[in-house]
């Protein structure tokens, strides 16, 4: 039987061990308005993060959705899986979140606000406004902070927050961006994605939010995320040259 969407809005949140988040972000995302689905894609996480996700489908249904990966293949692939189910089902934003409160909730409103009103990609701007970031070592500031700083002088683009990983788009982005060709895995991801974006000549919006680091469970930051991030930024760039981007209408 085909699957009943109530709502053009879709929040997609990759989980792996995530069981101290997944039901508050849930139950969180579920109760703003205007409604907004969530997709969980879980990459089989040992700790039984799926298991409460099912069991929150009993009570939110039509509303809640899950798919189940066979294991950690990265954040990127996560997020194309969502991207591929969300125009499937034919959501007119999509949006991308963080299962650990990282990104506040309340925040998609005004994201979806942005896009209602122009935007083709809001972006949720750590940086935009200043450095909001809370309970982040010095250290790992600076690196997140210099990083968009790199992209932007390699890149050209103006976007302040170019890892930034709570964004929504406009279904005619992701429609437009040919999925299968994303190479990154890790939040390099996030990066090209915007690129993309950028490239095809899309409106992107910076919405300034308070990104708070996690208080439950483990951070996924890894050196070869870092690296590839380096590393894939010159590549990808290089490799912008020798290929053409559709404009956006």
């Amino acid at each position: 039987m085909e699957e009943l969407i109530l709502s053009n809005r879709l929040v997609i949140i990759p989980t792996y061990n995530e069981i101290e988040n997944a039901e508050k972000i849930i139950r969180k995302t579920m109760s703003l308005e205007p409604g907004f689905d969530v997709l969980i894609i879980d990459d089989n996480s040992p700790d039984g993060t799926a298991d409460i996700v099912k069991t929150l489908q009993k009570e939110f249904q039509e509303r809640l959705h899950i798919l189940e990966r066979e294991g950690k293949m990265g954040l990127g692939t996560a997020y194309i899986k969502g991207f591929n189910w969300a125009l499937e089902k034919g959501y007119e934003f999509i949006f991308e979140m963080d299962a650990d409160f990282s990104h506040n909730p309340d925040d998609l409103i005004r994201l979806h606000k942005a896009c209602s009103n122009g935007a083709d990609l809001a972006v949720g701007s750590r940086y935009i406004t200043g450095v909001n970031v809370v309970n982040w070592p010095m250290n790992r500031i600076l690196i997140s902070y210099f990083a968009s700083r790199y992209v932007r002088v390699i890149t050209r683009m103006k976007i302040k927050d170019s890892t930034a990983g709570f964004v929504c788009y406009r279904k005619n982005v992701l429609e437009t961006i040919t999925l299968d060709n994303i190479r990154f895995k890790g939040y390099a991801f996030q990066i090209e994605m915007k690129f993309n974006a950028w490239k095809h000549g899309f409106n992107i919006v910076e919405v300034p939010i308070i990104f708070t680091d996690r208080q439950e469970g483990n951070s996924k930051m890894s050196g070869k995320i870092v690296y590839e991030a380096v590393w894939g930024v010159i590549t990808m760039k290089v490799g912008s040259w020798f290929k053409s981007y559709k404009k956006a209408a």
